[in-house]
């Protein structure tokens, strides 16, 4: 079994950044990806990014390139998303997931997810 715990969400203004972190436990990471996923009230669950935990090889969706950043920490087994230049539209839950072999931006390719953290970008 594989925990996921995210943190870092909150309330920030338009233009502004936060840090997400994604703390895993359980099962070595050696050959696991993360991903980063956020959902919207009514709309469904979608990719933002994702990294190879070997590799380092890194995909993030065209709607937050630019702005977002993924990164891990191989000894801390912790993953982050930088995001800045937030948005109103990126206002959503943010979730992280982990995967065997490579990354994936698919959210039904992921086995172990995280709770999840609320991020608010107010206009």
């Amino acid at each position: 079994q594989v925990q996921l715990v995210e943190s870092g969400g909150g309330l920030v203004q338009a233009g502004g950044s936060l840090r997400l972190s994604c703390a895993a436990s359980g099962r070595p990471f050696s050959s696991y990806a993360i991903g980063w996923f956020r959902q919207a009230p009514g709309k469904e669950r979608e990719f933002v990014a994702a990294i190879s935990w070997t590799s380092g090889t890194t995909y993030v969706a065209a709607s937050v390139e630019g702005r977002f950043t993924i990164s891990r920490d191989n000894a801390k087994n912790t993953a982050y998303l930088q995001m800045n230049s937030l948005k109103p539209e990126d206002t959503a839950v943010y979730y992280c997931a982990a995967r065997g072999g490579a990354p994936s931006m698919r959210v039904v390719e992921y086995e172990y997810w995280g709770q999840g953290t609320q991020v608010t970008v107010s206009s």
